[in-house]
């Protein structure tokens, strides 16, 4: 049973997600409202999993994200998932540069309104997985000429993103109605192209395309 310490200031999200991951069976042990009783929640419950909006008190400005890194730290492997209400790539950037970029996970809020998708991402992240919110990524993909990402094709760029995403092949075949052997083919092209070595653990592949795509946005 994964046990979470969630952490939100709006009164009716929290008490609205902590009902919802209890029915799906993944158990609330602490619910609070401000970044310093997040830290000190996780301390005291030493939860399987944080979900934690990042805006939030006492600054109402990253507050949230910088008390799971704190923690991340404190606790090497800790799963988080952040929550935003509008996509901002350095925080996702941070997270991806905590503890070897497993285990987190950055949603948008929207994103909630999915439950079933929501647990399963909660699911993956607490198993140790890398999930990046889709729009994310998106804008990660908007590469300049001169960058490798921009030799792919259509097609290659439609299953890097959901590579991205932590999609195996089998997801991104039934997705994008292609035969699986066909993804594995764009798979490698698309790593052969990226100057990334092919690896047959999905999690580190989508660590390896996330690593690439976050440096490659820092070029000018």
């Amino acid at each position: 049973m994964t046990r979470v310490v969630l952490a939100e200031d709006g009164v009716l999200l929290r008490e609205g997600l902590a009902g919802l991951l209890d029915r799906f069976g993944l158990p609330v042990v602490a619910a609070v409202g401000d970044a310093t009783a997040l830290v000190e929640a996780v301390r005291e419950h030493t939860p399987d999993l944080v979900v934690t909006d990042i805006r939030m008190p006492p600054t109402l400005t990253d507050d949230g994200l910088r008390a799971a890194l704190e923690l991340r730290r404190a606790r090497p492997g800790l799963p988080v998932v952040a929550l935003s209400q509008y996509v901002e790539r350095s925080y996702a950037a941070a997270l991806l540069d905590s503890d070897g970029g497993r285990g987190v996970g950055y949603l948008l809020k929207d994103r909630v309104a999915d439950v079933e998708e929501f647990v399963e991402v909660l699911r993956g992240v607490a198993a140790g997985g890398t999930i990046i919110d889709p729009t994310v990524v998106r804008q990660l993909l908007q590469r300049p000429p001169e960058d490798p990402v921009a030799r792919l094709s259509a097609r290659e760029r439609e299953v890097l993103s959901s590579m991205a995403t932590g999609l195996s092949n089998a997801a991104i075949a039934r997705a994008l109605f292609v035969s699986e052997a066909a993804v594995g083919k764009h798979v490698g092209n698309i790593l052969a192209k990226l100057g990334l070595p092919p690896d047959d653990d999905s999690n580190r592949r989508v660590l390896a395309v996330l690593a690439y795509l976050r440096g490659s946005n820092r070029q000018p």
